[in-house]
């Protein structure tokens, strides 16, 4: 293994590998990078493609990530924009959801979509999680027993859970809050989750306590911090320097997508570090030392 790649931190991210003359070999996400790319150079047994790739590797680089959700996006980006040989797929396996918020008294509640739409949320990779995160925002936040006209199911499930329409207002706030990532708001749902998790275990309701730890699960994939993919087409260049290395992330439409580093002196980095923007300048500045590390 590269000597450089056992200092690669225990954090989510994004790995490639490149040959000696420099190309890009393959490309990866890690929930913990270190304990991720060092396991290439120990147990390929069942992966015999990728056995026959590590003998090109020559140089390991890598993007730490806020959380394993991000990390998934950049993986998809990059690779949609250029898969390498060794890659089989290039979009990855998630499919990309939106969450709809309707707060109006006729249809009030959540909606998932496949598309963007006015005031959704997201965007989000995986229907399945996107689907659970729904369901356990539906079982602490019933926003839809709100709703003018209900059956009588549902109006007995209202009532059941002390919902009328006069709690309306308050629920979509509260919904848009978890959304939103608003840290206060998040941390109530996930407390009101285990709860409901901890009461089913205790009735030995060992599935729907499953069935809430997935939804808890769910829940923390959609809020967890990411800004590689946003809904609003953006198109930026952000820069970070760190030891004479320069590395510069593109945007385009909203999507971080292109990720280079090379050997810079200072007083040539200065102009790109001048027009990174000043939410990006972390981030960028965080790689730059990780890539200045693994050199």
């Amino acid at each position: 293994m590269p000597e450089g790649a056992r200092r690669l931190p225990y954090t989510p991210g994004v790995y490639r590998f490149r040959d000696a003359e420099g190309r890009i070999l393959y490309i990866g996400r890690a929930s913990q990078l270190r304990a991720r790319v060092a396991s290439y150079w120990s147990d390929l047994r069942d992966r015999p493609r990728l056995r026959r790739m590590m003998p090109l590797v020559h140089t390991v680089e890598a993007v730490a990530c806020e959380s394993v959700h991000e990390a998934a996006w950049l993986e998809r980006n990059l690779l949609k924009r250029r898969k390498p040989r060794w890659n089989r797929a290039r979009d990855g396996q998630e499919s990309v959801v939106h969450i709809g918020l309707d707060p109006g008294p006729d249809t009030p509640g959540l909606r998932l979509s496949y598309s963007p739409m006015p005031g959704c949320f997201g965007p989000y990779l995986g229907g399945t999680r996107g689907r659970a995160a729904l369901s356990g925002l539906h079982r602490i936040r019933p926003l839809a027993y709100t709703a003018a006209r209900l059956t009588g199911a549902e109006r007995e499930m209202a009532a059941k859970r002390g919902i009328t329409p006069d709690d309306r207002e308050a629920l979509s706030a509260s919904v848009a809050a978890i959304l939103g990532r608003d840290p206060d708001a998040l941390a109530a749902a996930r407390a009101d989750l285990v709860a409901l998790r901890d009461r089913a275990s205790e009735n030995l309701s060992f599935e729907l306590a499953a069935q809430i730890q997935e939804e808890l699960e769910a829940l923390d994939w959609i809020a967890s911090p990411q800004r590689v993919a946003a809904l609003e087409p953006a198109d930026l260049r952000a820069a970070g320097w760190a030891d004479g290395v320069l590395v510069l992330f593109r945007v385009r439409d909203g999507h971080l997508d292109e990720w280079t580093q090379r050997p810079c002196p200072p007083e040539r980095a200065k102009r790109y570090l001048a027009a990174t923007p000043a939410d990006w300048r972390e981030f960028a500045e965080r790689n730059a030392r990780l890539a200045a590390g693994l050199l």
